[in-house]
């Protein structure tokens, strides 16, 4: 499809202020730079090579196992323990800080000695974490993270303009860049930081400029986006650089709408995609569609989607082949990744701009060695163990065969409606032996309160079976609110009344088998794509 010529030109709008922008800094001197630290091995090891390129560099690829299944190590990812006085607490919604860990000896059955048994815990099957591939525990990511430690303490402690940034760093940053397929990667402290950093920077005034309406931004924000997301929008709005419009989740006409009456030069859509609470994806194919039209900078946020969509694991922009149409992804380390950390991939002239006016990075501490070389092993692990992107796929096809529910994405939601039936829920569900979290409003919406259930590789075919036998008491009194029919087809039952079926919009929807549906469906790397036929 080609550009229009006034998407044309809103997108030279977008390149020329940035070049602008990138000028005026260098002119102030206030373009800021990474300066990589390197112990002198590293530097002869990479001399002469493009280090633009992780795998140009040779030190890429240190030496581990993989496997080709579970092995016992991946039972901490989806096991946990807590002790009586913290499940005594939880059972009884007691108000907490986390306290009463530190306070064993004020419960009845622990000894007088203060020596804990161990069976005075209770052991939990984790169902609401985000480690969706189990890296976590994986061998190769703790011994990375291990040797780095004893080789280099925590690394030193700056912001990664000072002289927190190394060449652990920049080797992660390539290896990211080199998974979204863009030429550049920064890495933040945290993903909601990433965030704040984009949503910032890129309603940012450059040196010199007046603050004026004619400069001011347009952000265009999916109501279900993350908090982070939405906070860094706001603060862009409070500096007087932005206006912030927000569309309804999911509906492409009512943002083609916004975007239409909106006469603001420069225009942002910035959207999750895959949305934490729902499991839904965004309309990424679609948004591709409208900024052809609209010319404006789109930015994604693939918390959820990195490693787990798309043949190489780049996310769900790749899965749906728009990948080199997204200016931005931001994303995190403590997902899929198993780690911790953010990371924004985009071009280099976007690198440049973040990294000089993105707050949120600038003055944070950069990331400890540890941290970065256990997350570059997740990312090489889960390279080589492609069995476990689809392990846990394999997981959401059988939680919706099992359930009679439609989840399309690790993120299954039992949505409830009333927060006291949710906390109820949870509570023998706990009761059970299953850590699965109550989520309420504010988080979710009024009357949308629900079980927030998360599948990971880790969880073998007993767990999942295990769950659905005590979630069955809830799964039949399921809440089917009108007020979720209009964007969220994936979470319910396929056999929904012909008249609501009728109000549900076009999607693409990943992971579901296709027996039973009708419309085009396509396989990836061992996952589905259905565009369902309404």
């Amino acid at each position: 499809m080609g550009r229009s010529s006034s998407s044309s030109t809103s997108v030279s709008l977008w390149e020329d202020w940035l070049e602008q922008a990138l000028q005026a800094l260098q002119s102030s001197m206030l373009l800021r730079s990474l300066r990589p630290l390197a112990p002198s091995e590293v530097i002869a090891a990479v001399a002469g090579r493009d280090c633009k390129s992780p795998r140009a560099t040779g030190i890429d690829t240190p030496s581990f196992q993989t496997f080709q299944g579970l092995g016992t190590w991946d039972r901490a990812a989806v096991e946990v323990e807590v002790s009586h006085a913290t499940f005594q607490c939880w059972n009884q919604e007691s108000p907490s800080t986390g306290a009463e860990v530190c306070n064993l000896e004020d419960v009845s059955d622990v000894p007088s000695s203060g020596v804990v048994a161990v069976d005075s815990c209770n052991k939990l099957r984790l169902f609401s974490g985000n480690d969706y591939l189990g890296l976590s525990v994986h061998p190769a990511v703790r011994s990375a993270a291990a040797e780095a430690a004893l080789e280099f303490g925590m690394g030193p402690r700056a912001s990664a303009l000072v002289c927190g940034y190394t060449y652990h760093h920049r080797l992660l940053e390539s290896t990211i860049a080199d998974l979204k397929s863009t030429e550049e990667c920064l890495l933040c402290p945290s993903g909601f930081a990433a965030n704040m950093a984009v949503m910032t920077a890129v309603t940012s005034l450059a040196p010199g400029t007046v603050k004026g309406q004619e400069n001011v931004v347009a952000i265009f924000s999916d109501a279900l986006n993350h908090a982070s997301i939405i906070d860094g929008a706001r603060v862009a709005q409070r500096q007087s650089n932005a206006e912030v419009y927000v569309y309804k989740h999911n509906d492409m006409a009512h943002l083609q709408l916004l975007l239409s009456k909106c006469t603001r030069e420069r225009k942002v859509v910035v959207t999750d995609s895959l949305f934490s609470m729902d499991g839904d994806f965004a309309l990424l194919v679609e948004l591709v569609a409208l900024r052809q039209q609209h010319g404006f900078l789109l930015v994604i946020d693939e918390a959820h989607g990195t490693l787990v969509c798309g043949e190489n694991g780049g996310g769900v922009a790749e899965a749906l082949g728009v990948q080199d149409e997204i200016d931005i992804h931001v994303g995190t380390l403590s997902k899929a990744v198993g780690c911790q950390g953010g990371f924004i991939a985009s071009s280099q002239k976007w690198k440049q701009l973040i990294q000089s006016r993105g707050r949120s990075f600038i003055f944070s501490t950069a990331l400890p060695i540890p941290i970065v070389a256990a997350a570059h092993a997740a990312i090489l692990v889960a390279r080589e163990e492609k069995w476990r992107q689809r392990a846990v796929w394999e997981r959401v096809q059988q939680f919706s065969q099992a359930t009679g529910l439609h989840f399309t994405s690790p993120i299954a939601p039992i949505i409830l409606g009333s927060a006291d039936d949710t906390l109820k829920a949870s509570r023998q569900l706990l009761m059970a032996g299953f850590h699965v979290s109550a989520i309420r409003p504010p988080t979710v919406a009024s009357n949308a309160s629900r079980l927030r259930i998360t599948l990971s590789a880790a969880h073998t075919t007993a767990d999942v079976e295990a769950l659905v036998v005590a979630l069955s008491p809830w799964i039949r009194t399921t809440c089917s609110s009108p007020s979720y029919h209009q964007y969220a087809a994936q979470r319910f039952d396929l056999s929904l009344p012909k008249e609501i079926s009728q109000t549900l919009p076009q999607n693409h929807m990943i992971g579901m088998p296709s027996q039973g549906r009708q419309g085009k469906h396509y396989t990836k790397a061992g996952i589905l794509f259905i565009q369902p036929k309404l």
